[in-house]
């Protein structure tokens, strides 16, 4: 008969959930009657666990990062992780991270705020239902304009309207041909 749970803990020097997890994940093992024999166990949580990872045992800090310093936080964690070589993010560097993440929703949030922000598919929709008011008024200018300016000129009325129409819907054709960069 080994010992319990909660004595391999005391033992071990960690809590009772953490020798539960250990052997619900089988780094270790349970005796047939639920009990824990110590020195198998023990054998078996040095060989089956792995050291704590680069980190993990820092003291809690908190980093605030400036918005404009954000692009240079993000390289002085990739700078710092390509020398120290462990290939992970330290829990100071995830924070580092965190924190500017923090700052720029907070920034865009004031700005929303402040009313600096449109909405995107907003303002496309207006952009187009302007765009395509504005080509009916030229389209339509040439039904307007064509008997007056004919008869200004002296010429038929028809192949006046015909001419600017023709001419216009050209014109708009290569302006169609425009494609505007929306960012």
């Amino acid at each position: 008969m080994g010992l319990s749970i909660r004595a391999y803990a005391r033992h071990r020097g960690v809590t009772d959930t953490a020798v539960h997890k250990a052997i619900r994940t089988g780094r270790i093992h349970a005796l047939a009657d639920g009990t824990i024999d110590p020195d198998q166990a023990d054998a078996q949580w040095e060989r089956n666990t792995s050291a704590p990872k680069t980190g993990t045992q820092r003291p809690t800090v908190k980093v605030n990062v400036p918005q404009e310093d954000a692009h240079r936080a993000d390289a002085g964690a990739s700078s710092s992780q390509s020398a120290g070589g462990s290939g992970g993010t330290s829990l100071l560097q995830a924070r580092t991270v965190n924190e500017v993440v923090k700052a720029q929703t907070n920034k865009v949030r004031l700005a929303r705020l402040k009313g600096e922000l449109v909405d995107r598919p907003q303002a496309i929709a207006h952009v187009f239902k302007l765009a395509r008011a504005e080509r009916d008024a030229w389209l339509n200018w040439p039904a307007r304009v064509s008997a007056q300016m004919a008869a200004k000129l002296g010429v038929d009325a028809h192949a006046m309207h015909v001419a600017l129409e023709a001419a216009l819907r050209e014109h708009l054709q290569e302006l169609g041909d425009l494609r505007p960069r929306v960012d």
